[in-house]
């Protein structure tokens, strides 16, 4: 056992608010070196000093447990009763409440004492982690594999771009953009079936995230594709290029056909000659390409730049 015993070790309830899921617990001296000390050595956790008398407790409480589940646990958060645990407490020195530690291969490698506004205590989180990521050189690089994977995916290098999203996944198993970039290569190598199931059954850290959207619209995109012939709409745009509809759907029938730039640059032509043709449709439905790429795809960005010169100009 770690800093002694505590006979009055009775789990407590921080400001009435019951500990949600296995990121966030209560903690005492007894099990405070197994769920913090030994807890820490593969994910940070944070060890929250409160007391119920105290009234900023009751203002950092539900904000720092509230951020702790946002992360998906990439942090766990131990709460102390600072009344039930005086030995601890005094153990680590905690002087005044709140003190939280953040406590990274068994030991304390930060610290804050008093309340901290949401933004800061992202950013105390965020800094504890990349304490955790520099102390692992041999970790992926998610932010760069990220944009290697999009790139691929951008490419058509399908199969690059799975294995690197899968390779973050392993890290990061709740990582929407990876998620969402693999549901994106299965829709491009024509495996709608497949990304539907992965997008059901979508764990609620992904299925909440507003970026999720993107691989629903994808999704949905391929699934109404149309089939017609692209070569009759060619020939018809040959006879007539301002035929906006044809176009429209020749934009649509390359977009599915994985020739997502001439799809975009068709929608375009469209804007440049009439943007209120069919109430902005043209407009409308290159909004829905975007979504679908996912808004840091690299044609996404370029074609964004091309809309924004024929609207502004």
């Amino acid at each position: 056992m770690f800093f002694g015993q505590n006979n009055n070790n009775t789990p407590s309830i921080q400001n009435g608010a019951e500990p949600s899921g296995g990121h966030i617990f209560d903690v005492g001296t007894e099990d405070f070196e197994d769920k913090v000390i030994n807890g820490s050595m593969e994910i940070p956790v944070l060890a929250d000093f409160w007391a119920p008398w105290c009234g900023p407790c009751k203002q950092l409480g539900p904000a720092l447990e509230k951020i702790v589940q946002s992360y998906g646990g990439k942090i766990k958060l131990a709460k102390i009763n600072l009344d039930d645990n005086q030995q601890l407490a005094a153990a680590l020195r905690v002087q005044s409440v709140p003190t939280v530690y953040a406590f990274f291969n068994g030991r304390p490698i930060d610290a804050f004492q008093g309340v901290l506004p949401e933004s800061q205590l992202k950013a105390f989180i965020d800094k504890v982690l990349e304490a955790v990521r520099q102390s692992r050189p041999d970790a992926l690089d998610i932010p760069e594999a990220l944009k290697g994977a999009a790139q691929a995916l951008a490419e058509d290098d399908l199969a690059a771009a799975q294995a690197i999203y899968m390779q973050i996944l392993q890290a990061d198993a709740n990582n929407v953009q990876a998620f969402t970039g693999l549901i994106r290569v299965f829709i491009a190598s024509g495996q709608i079936e497949q990304a539907g199931q992965w997008i059901e059954n979508a764990p609620p850290e992904i299925a909440n995230n507003p970026s999720f959207n993107e691989a629903k619209t994808a999704l949905k995109l391929a699934q109404n594709s149309p089939s017609g012939d692209e070569s009759e709409l060619l020939g018809k745009l040959e006879a007539n290029e301002n035929d906006h509809q044809s176009r429209f759907d020749l934009a649509l029938s390359q977009f599915a056909a994985g020739n997502r730039k001439h799809a975009m640059d068709n929608l375009l032509f469209i804007i440049e000659k009439d943007r209120e043709w069919n109430e902005q449709a043209a407009r409308q439905q290159l909004l829905k390409f975007f979504e679908a790429l996912g808004q840091t795809d690299p044609l996404t960005i370029e074609s964004r730049k091309k809309l924004s010169s024929l609207l502004f100009s």
